[in-house]
Order: structure tokens, then C-alpha cells, then sequence
């Protein structure tokens, strides 16, 4: 099946938004066994969107335009798909309704300006809008289906969800679900896990795929055709065994998604000690409702002096190992767990950069401490000179990933990759 995209608005196109939707709606039709096979982004200009229109029609069998169904004068989508195929706009008295008593549940007048979000090309079958004045709409033209959702991503998903996907499903015998299994990765390069993977036999009808986005490599293992249970515990089994420890989860979104379900399911607590990180750890938990029953707290200690004063860093320990050290991610930590009174606690302090970095300790080197029952565990990585924020962000990804290990049982201190240790202490209790 043909499907494209074309996703509209000008804060897009500039980058002033970050295009989640996009993304999202990719890997929604991936689960359903279907892969865009072209993505473009249109700013709100009349003749760039009826020209994306039109280069589409005829060649995709659906594409799914998101956003410009607003009420004011820069959304462009209904008019220029209508101006496309050379025909009308016209009221769509429902939907007319649908608003005005929104609006009246709200206590707010409908303003005049809205009217236009009910004004839909003629021939248009009309996708409800549960949660918003946008209504979305379908179009047949040149024997391509065009969808039209608003931008806002609440409202699409549920649009997505609860109506085009189904109808998709109907229309073009999209499988719901289609078996897709994931094993997400850290600390190995693309190319490297693909010579790692290369000459292992795929059973008929499953495909390999692969999807970097920092910090991860996503492994995409699709059954496009029944495979024997046998066959496919075998194949995964040789998947892990060849990744190792740069395996870090399967069917999960993220290393914090993984430690999320492992704190809630063995009931217990967490606190953070972050420094280079400035609280990325904490609020990366915090995205996930439910989160206030293990994570009862956090530190953001950037200086050395924080360090002495809210988490009891011995100064001398500062003074002789430096604030980037194994023995201070142990004081952090240590500090951490006791005052919060946690079960465990997650220490990071690195050198992020751009500056800041040495001969003996160049920028992306980060050291690490988890404090738990049994003592301190702590290893010092050099995760290469990035870009200030890839250095934070993969460093959040390790510390979360030592949590995770061990609540699996697993040692903390995994051999990744490419992230090369300098540096580890074990203190027992």
C-alpha cells in the first residue's frame, strides 16, 4: 500500500515545532504492517499546499495531511485541496452544530471566525472531532484518499485512533496489530549492529529494520506472515545473544519507560543526585502518571559547593578527586539515598562541554554511582565528544539503565560498545 504524508504549517517547516506528529502517526502504521513511502512538510502558502496536493494525487493510494484546519487566515488546507481539484466549499451543517454547542458547554459565544472550520470541500465525508473545533475530513481524488486532521497532537491521535485507522483497516485491509517486536538499544552504532546481525538467517516473512534516534538504535523485527513459536523464540534468542549488553529493553519505549514498570512493580523508591544532567534523569520519570510512588526526590547539585551542602560530599573528596570522579558520584549518591530515605538512588556528574574538558578527562567523560542495600556501585564512562546536550541526554540513558539492571538482577555496569570505561569502584554496605 501507497501512503504518504503531508504535514502543513509554517512553526513546522521553520522547525519552531519539533514534527512529533509525524513520527507517531509512522509508528502507529507501523504496528499495522504499512511504511510511509514519502513524508513532506508544506509551509502555509496557497500554492506550495496545492501543489504538494497535486503531486500526490494519483500516485499514493492515502495521504494523510495533519494541520491548517484552523479558524484563522493562515489555515489553508480545505481551501487548497478544494482549489486542487476545482470545486467548492461548502457548510457542513453538523459539524456547524457540533461547534456551537461546544462553545455553549463552555460558556463562550462561538465567534464568527470559527464558521470557517465547518466549510469543507464539496464531495468531503466529514472524520468527528471528539476533543476539538477542528473536524478532520476524507476526499477521494485521482484515485488517491486525502485525510485531513488538525495539528493538535491530542486531537489527532485520538482522530487516528478512533476513526481513520479503522476506516484504513476496512478500506485497504490494513492488519490491526501486525506482530511487530522491538529490542532497543544503546552504546553500538547502526553499522555496527548491522555486521553484528548481517549473516543471521531471517525465517520467511520477517523483516529487520533498524531506527536511530539518540539515544538509541531501535531493532524492528516485523512478521509480515505467521511464524512458528519455536522459530521465533530461536531468532530472538540469537538476537540477544549477539547484541549483548547494548540490549537494554524489548516492547519498551525507553530506558525510563523499562525503570517505570520495574519501580512500580517491586514497590520501591528511588531518589536523583544529577549534576551535568540538571535534572533530565527526574524528569524523565516524572513523564510517566504514577511516577510519585517511587521517586520521592531529587537533587540538581551543580556546583561543588551544592554538592557539600545539600548532598554531604566530603569537601577533601572534591578537593582531591575533582567534582567529575568516581568518588564523588559515590558521595552524590550515597548523599541521595540518605537523606531522601530511598530504597535506591542515581548519581550523574560529567563534563558536558563544549568547554570544560581535559587531557585526562576530555569532554563526555561521566561518571556514575547507584546506591542501593547492598552498597555503592560506581564506573566512570567516556561517552565521546557530542554535542552538549547528546552528552546529557545519553548519560540520563545510562543512569536509568544501571537502575534497570539492577532491579532485573542484572551487574550494573554494562559492556555497550563504543562507550569505553575508565574508571569503577564497588563499595559494599
Amino acid at each position: 500500500m501507497h501512503i504518504e504524508m503531508i504535514c502543513t504549517g509554517e512553526e513546522v517547516l521553520s522547525g519552531q515545532i519539533v514534527d512529533t506528529n509525524a513520527a507517531w502517526v509512522a509508528q502507529r502504521l507501523l504496528e499495522h504492517g504499512e511504511e510511509l513511502r514519502r513524508r513532506v512538510t508544506v509551509g502555509d502558502r496557497m500554492a506550495d499546499l496545492v501543489g504538494a496536493f497535486t503531486s500526490a494525487a494519483g500516485q499514493a493510494s492515502v495521504v494523510l495531511v495533519n494541520g491548517g484546519l484552523g479558524p484563522t487566515s493562515d489555515d489553508l488546507s480545505s481551501e487548497a485541496i478544494a482549489q486542487a481539484m476545482g470545486v467548492g466549499l461548502e457548510l457542513h451543517q453538523g459539524w456547524l452544530a457540533t461547534m456551537t454547542e461546544m462553545f455553549a458547554r463552555r460558556g463562550r459565544p462561538m465567534a464568527a471566525i470559527n464558521r470557517k472550520q465547518a466549510m469543507l470541500p464539496v464531495g468531503a465525508v466529514m472524520i468527528d472531532n471528539p476533543v476539538g473545533t477542528a473536524c478532520g475530513f476524507r476526499i477521494l481524488w485521482r484515485g488517491t484518499w486525502f485525510v485531513f486532521t488538525p495539528g493538535v497532537p491530542l486531537e489527532l491521535k485520538r482522530m487516528m485512533e478512533e476513526q481513520v485507522l479503522p476506516w484504513m483497516c476496512d478500506e485497504f485491509g490494513l492488519a490491526p496489530k501486525m506482530p511487530l517486536h522491538r529490542l532497543l538499544t544503546i552504546g553500538q552504532g547502526e553499522s555496527q549492529l548491522a555486521h553484528i546481525l548481517d549473516d543471521l538467517p531471517l525465517p520467511a516473512g520477517v523483516e529487520l529494520g533498524y531506527r536511530a534516534s539518540l539515544p538509541y538504535i531501535e531493532l524492528k523485527l516485523m512478521q509480515r506472515r505467521d511464524v512458528a513459536l519455536q522459530v521465533w523464540e530461536t531468532l530472538l534468542e540469537q538476537i540477544r545473544e549477539r547484541i549483548g549488553d547494548a540490549l537494554v529493553g524489548e516492547n519498551v519505549l525507553s530506558v525510563p519507560d523499562a525503570v517505570h514498570r520495574l519501580l512500580s512493580e517491586q514497590s520501591l523508591t528511588l531518589a536523583t543526585a544529577e549534576s551535568c544532567t540538571g535534572g533530565m534523569v527526574a524528569s524523565q520519570l516524572v513523564d510517566f502518571p504514577g511516577s510519585s510512588c517511587y521517586l520521592l526526590g531529587g537533587w540538581i547539585t551543580y556546583s561543588n559547593r551544592a554538592k557539600q551542602a545539600e548532598l554531604g560530599v566530603d569537601e577533601r573528596v572534591l578537593a582531591q578527586y575533582g567534582a567529575v570522579s568516581l568518588e564523588a558520584a559515590v558521595g552524590m549518591a550515597a548523599g541521595a539515598k540518605q537523606k531522601a530515605g530511598t530504597d535506591l538512588a542515581i548519581s550523574i556528574t560529567g563534563i558536558a562541554g563544549p568547554d570544560g574538558g581535559s587531557p585526562d578527562k576530555p569532554v563526555g567523560t561521566v561518571a556514575f554511582a547507584l546506591a542501593h542495600s547492598g552498597g555503592v556501585e560506581a564506573q566512570m564512562l567516556r561517552l565521546g565528544s557530542r554535542q552538549r546536550n547528546q552528552v546529557r541526554l545519553l548519560a540520563a540513558t545510562v543512569a536509568l539503565d544501571m537502575v534497570r539492571r539492577h532491579l532485573l538482577g542484572l551487574p550494573v555496569m554494562a559492556e555497550y560498545g563504543y562507550f569505553e570505561r575508565v574508571g569503577a569502584k564497588s563499595i559494599k554496605a
